[in-house]
């Protein structure tokens, strides 16, 4: 059994990855912990993701957590990610990163830290979404410059950053299609008169509302008609079981900064 220990595990992602680690027969859950003020603290970690009794407690402490863990999942803030990374590579256990939102510094000590230990990371754990990104690159190249191509991304109204994560690797993936440079083609909403679309423009729009778990739409509209590829996230549970995907897959590898095109064997260009 291999030990995974969860970061943020009071949280409903947490509660999700700790359900999936614990029914998962190759898993074995090791460490759950969450921020020091969290009011779950302290109880049985098992029994707040609502499962029976997993005899592990919630802590608060990511360094005693990690000791006792040889892969981390966390999908927490940056913040909390970063010091994970640094308990993680003095102790050499493995990590599963989904944090979004994360700045090009912090995602660079990321990639670092995978010269020392194995790191999957990603925006999106989702099978499903790592075969939508993967379709929108082969259906950007396709089309060419000839179809105009959108994203639409819809998250619940308590999500902090914008746009997704999941959003910015879409984008990544058309600009790679259509051999562009994401940065300077992504138009992030439209206000006022911006003037006729450019063809080299890739529009990126962001909805915040209700309890949406996550919906994502690459949009492709030429003449006479469009494409549109949609991935709908029903639960958080499509996150978790890919990380614990992710989990059995990393245990295997040499350390390195690895995708979750990695552990499903995606190619991209």
């Amino acid at each position: 059994m291999i030990k995974v220990g969860i970061a943020g595990a009071a949280g409903k992602m947490g509660r999700a990855l700790v359900r999936a680690v614990v029914e998962h027969p190759e898993l074995s859950l090791s460490a759950a912990w969450d921020r020091k003020d969290h009011p779950s603290i302290g109880q049985d970690a098992g029994v707040l993701a609502g499962l029976v009794a997993a005899y592990v407690v919630v802590g608060d402490s990511a360094a005693a957590a990690i000791a006792k863990s040889e892969i981390v999942i966390d999908f927490t803030a940056p913040d909390a990610t970063v010091a994970i990374v640094r308990h993680a590579v003095e102790t050499g256990c493995a990590l599963i990163v989904g944090t979004t939102g994360m700045t090009s510094e912090q995602l660079t000590m990321l990639q670092k830290a995978g010269e020392k230990i194995a790191v999957v990371y990603a925006t999106n754990f989702s099978t499903g979404v790592n075969v939508l990104w993967a379709l929108a690159e082969q259906a950007a190249g396709i089309l060419g410059e000839a179809y105009d191509a959108e994203i639409i991304e819809s998250h619940h109204n308590l999500k902090k950053d914008a746009p997704s994560g999941t959003a910015v690797t879409l984008l990544e993936a058309i600009a790679r299609g259509k051999g562009l440079d994401p940065q300077k083609s992504a138009i992030h909403g439209r206000v006022g008169m911006p003037g006729v679309r450019r063809k080299e423009e890739i529009g990126v729009h962001a909805v915040r509302a209700g309890d949406i778990v996550g919906e994502h739409i690459a949009l492709f509209a030429g003449p006479g008609e469009r494409i549109e590829l949609k991935h709908q996230a029903h639960s958080r549970d499509v996150f978790a079981r890919g990380a614990v995907r992710a989990a059995t897959w990393v245990k295997k590898q040499d350390p390195g900064f690895y995708h979750m095109s990695d552990v499903l064997g995606i190619k991209t260009k």
